[in-house]
């Protein structure tokens, strides 16, 4: 190995840092982003429910009831 040997730094890893470093709110922002689509409470019943409530489709879907 040279003695001046530098690790290899790709341009997105330097891109991210150096975005982080100018923003240090990204992060937290990132994670409010994500509790309001993703962080939800389940509700158990209901899902049941919409589970229950599927219709059993035809073998050929156009095909009309005779």
């Amino acid at each position: 190995m040279p003695l001046f040997w530098k690790a290899y730094k790709s341009d997105v890893t330097s891109f991210i840092e150096e975005l982080k470093a100018n923003k240090p709110t990204l992060e937290d922002e990132q994670r409010q982003g994500r509790q309001l689509l993703w962080d939800k409470r389940i509700d158990r019943d209901a899902q049941a429910e919409y589970a229950g409530a599927n219709v059993p489709q035809q073998a050929y879907v156009y095909q009309t009831k005779t």
